[in-house]
């Protein structure tokens, strides 16, 4: 601050010229300080530009990233919802197969219940059946091996001995 009490009681030229080479000073001073001032004021505002930029920027990919992300995650649902499908799906297809080998144990403990009887014997002669000459007869009896030879997944050991025996008096039979 000025203090023009002390300008005016100044008594000298000298006095009045070193208060005026103070003041010049000062006003050079206080001219260098806003010139500073304005620089910094510039370079704020261009960083505050800058800054400014850069969020927007960044607000910008953030918004892409969540966007792909909330693609991503709808991708991965259905692909989540295609396998429990396919899941179910196998699932069903192997309680289906289940179901299905049980029928078929059933069935095979039937017809091998049926094979020790009586009946069975009429069952394999019903098998040889339209078989009339020796060559249909040979194809007949390796067809109904092939069928149910112990090594098939239908085969039956008693079945196929009943078959051998048949086949054995037909074919004296036919000679």
């Amino acid at each position: 601050m000025i203090d023009w009490d002390e300008i005016n009681r100044a008594e000298s030229i000298d006095e009045l010229n070193d208060i005026k080479l103070w003041l010049f000073q000062e006003n050079v001073r206080l001219e260098n300080e806003r010139k500073e001032l304005a620089l910094s004021q510039e370079r704020f505002t261009s960083e505050h530009v800058k800054l400014r930029q850069e969020l927007d920027e960044l607000n910008r990919r953030t918004m892409m990233e969540q966007k792909r992300l909330k693609e991503e995650t709808l991708f991965f649902e259905k692909k989540m919802e295609i396998l429990q499908d396919g899941f179910k799906h196998l699932d069903e297809d192997r309680r289906s197969l289940e179901r299905q080998k049980q029928q078929f144990a059933a069935e095979k403990l039937r017809i091998s219940g049926q094979a020790r009887g009586p009946a069975s014997e009429e069952a394999v002669k019903l098998l040889f059946r339209g078989a009339n000459n020796t060559l249909a007869l040979r194809k007949r009896y390796r067809d109904l091996v092939k069928i149910f030879h112990p090594d098939n997944m239908f085969g039956d050991e008693e079945l196929v001995q009943m078959i051998n025996r048949e086949y054995m008096k037909r074919k004296e039979k036919e000679q």
